[in-house]
C-alpha cells in the first residue's frame, strides 16, 4: 500500500455511500456500554488533526489525557471537549477545544470533512469528530491542566495491519474484549481503544476504500 497523502484523505471523507457502522464496530469493545443513561446525551467536538512530518508522512495529533482527570484519565484522545453554548456550531467547538488544549489557532487548520458521531457511553457524550490538516503544524503548547503528554500517529502506520491488537479486560467484574492501536513513541508503548479508536476505524477504512 502506498503512502497516503493528503488528496487521499480528501477523497476518503468525501466518499458516498459507505459503511461507516461496519467499519467503526471492528474497534468497538464487546460488549459495549455496560450501563446507560437517561436524557440527552451531552454534546461535544473533537479535531483529527493531520499535518506533513518531515519524513513526508501524513500524521494526525493525539493527546494522552492526565491520570488524575475525572474523566477518561490517562487514555489518549483527540483534542476536543464540551459543546460550549456560545459556539456557533460543532466545528467551532472542535477548534477551540484544539487550542486550548495544544495552543494550535483556528486560522492554522483548514477542515477538511466529518466522520460519523460517535456516543460514549460512560460518560453520556454524543461526540462529533471533524478531520482538519494543518499546511505548517505551529509549536504545540499542551495545556499542562488537562494532557500529559502529545503524540503522533502516522496514517501509514494507522494503516498498517500490525498496529490492530486486541486484549480482554475485566469491566465491573465483567470480560470485555477490548480492540486497540498499538502505538509507539520515544521508547513507550501506548494502546489507543474506546471512543477514539472507534472513530480511526473509520477513518483508516475510508481510506483503505480510496487506496484499494
Amino acid at each position: 500500500m502506498s503512502m497516503v497523502c493528503l488528496e487521499d484523505v480528501e477523497r476518503a471523507l468525501a466518499l458516498s455511500h459507505f459503511d461507516s457502522t461496519q467499519a467503526r464496530q471492528s474497534m468497538s469493545p464487546v460488549p459495549r456500554g455496560l450501563r446507560t443513561m437517561d436524557g440527552a446525551p451531552r454534546q461535544a467536538a473533537v479535531l483529527a488533526l493531520l499535518y506533513l512530518r518531515s519524513g513526508g508522512d501524513l500524521a494526525i495529533v493525539l493527546t494522552r489525557r492526565r491520570d488524575d482527570l475525572r474523566a477518561h484519565s490517562g487514555q489518549i484522545s483527540f483534542p476536543g471537549g464540551k459543546r460550549d453554548p456560545r459556539d456557533a456550531s460543532f466545528q467551532e467547538t472542535a477548534l477551540r477545544e484544539t487550542q486550548e488544549e495544544l495552543g494550535v489557532p483556528p486560522q492554522a487548520v483548514r477542515l477538511l470533512g466529518q466522520l460519523s458521531e460517535t456516543y460514549i457511553p460512560p460518560t453520556h457524550y454524543n461526540v462529533h469528530p471533524f478531520v482538519g490538516y494543518a499546511d505548517r503544524l505551529p509549536p504545540l503548547r499542551p495545556n499542562e491542566a488537562e494532557v500529559a503528554e502529545v503524540l503522533h500517529l502516522s496514517l501509514d502506520v494507522l494503516l498498517d495491519p500490525r498496529t490492530r491488537q486486541a486484549e480482554t479486560r475485566l469491566v465491573r467484574g465483567f470480560p470485555v474484549h477490548v480492540p486497540y492501536y498499538l502505538l509507539e513513541q520515544a521508547g513507550q508503548v501506548h494502546k489507543i481503544w474506546g471512543a477514539t479508536a472507534i472513530m480511526l476505524s473509520e477513518l483508516e477504512a475510508r481510506l483503505r476504500a480510496v487506496q484499494s
